[in-house]
């Protein structure tokens, strides 16, 4: 699924669904660097991002797994 990982001006780092037309904050990773890791959003959806530099620069476009449950 297409997403777009975008850093508000607070600091808060959200993804853009635009299939859904839907943005949600990140509220929990597993990984500290974001990339590479599954991402939780405030809905409870789930991701697992693709492995990406630390220092990938926001916002971004990219192909990321939806993990169901």
């Amino acid at each position: 699924m297409k997403i777009m990982l975008r850093k508000k001006e607070a600091g808060e780092i959200t993804i853009y669904i635009a299939k859904k037309d839907l943005e949600e904050p990140i509220i929990s990773s597993d990984k500290k660097e974001l990339f590479g890791g599954v991402v939780t959003l405030a809905n409870g959806m789930k991701f697992l991002l693709p492995e990406m530099p630390p220092d990938t620069k926001l916002p971004i476009t990219l192909e990321a797994r939806k993990i169901e449950g």
